[in-house]
């Protein structure tokens, strides 16, 4: 679920923007919400501080302390990945934009057609990237998981069940295809599981239990320990 926040300093405005953005989440069914949306500099600064975020709307000419450059260099300095995509009604500072490592920008007034080709490419590129993956495409229905709240896979029956620190995501697919194509810190421990070595609080090599930091558990199968034990050295950055 990639989380989108809004800031513009018009209240109408900002509300349109978000029931274009919802309108478009929903048509494509992209795993994506609206997590926050404001027109305070101040309220913004202080939610990016507290909350994860994938995708920042912001506003250049903000009637604020801060205009929206200056609230991206701030972004920028905290938070590498995020993408940032500017609204202006003056396309003089579309150039200044991108010193802050922005994915678009959208001139105003805001067209459906032209924010939905914006957030179509946004998924895509996400998707396509290929060096050091933070996200992970289930299925093909646009469903994005970040890879970091993946503590482990499930293979039951012809369903494979993602649990992540807020849902479970049931898909059919392959376990063994799907196995080839995750990061390297998904290893396989059981014929049933793939665990995430980056979310292990601790291992019961005794009785072959494997603990998550959401305090979940799976299993670890004979077959599998040599290998997997391997990975979690590899792969693994807990203590």
């Amino acid at each position: 679920m990639l989380n989108f926040v809004l800031c513009d300093d018009n209240f109408n405005t900002l509300n349109k923007l978000s029931h274009m953005f919802e309108s478009v989440f929903m048509k494509h069914d992209l795993e994506a919400k609206i997590a926050f949306k404001t027109t305070n500099d101040t309220e913004l600064l202080s939610y990016l501080k507290e909350n994860p975020i994938d995708v920042l709307i912001l506003d250049i000419n903000l009637n604020a302390k801060l205009n929206g450059l200056e609230i991206a260099d701030k972004v920028r300095k905290k938070n590498k990945d995020c993408y940032i995509i500017f609204t202006t009604a003056h396309s003089e500072f579309v150039f200044l934009a991108y010193k802050y490592k922005t994915f678009d920008y959208l001139c105003k007034p805001i067209t459906k057609e032209r924010l939905e080709e914006t957030v179509l490419r946004l998924f895509d590129d996400i998707q396509e990237s290929t060096s050091h993956k933070k996200y992970i495409r289930i299925d093909n229905k646009n469903t994005i998981i970040d890879e970091n709240e993946i503590q482990y896979i499930k293979r039951d029956g012809m369903k494979v069940i993602f649990h992540t620190n807020s849902r479970d995501y049931e898909v059919y697919s392959s376990f063994t295809k799907l196995q080839d194509q995750l990061p390297n810190n998904f290893v396989r421990c059981h014929k049933s599981f793939i665990a995430n070595v980056n979310n292990i609080t601790k291992l019961e090599a005794a009785s072959n239990l494997i603990y998550f930091d959401d305090t979940t558990t799976c299993d670890i199968g004979p077959k599998y320990k040599d290998n997997f034990m391997k990975g979690v050295n590899t792969y693994g950055c807990f203590e």
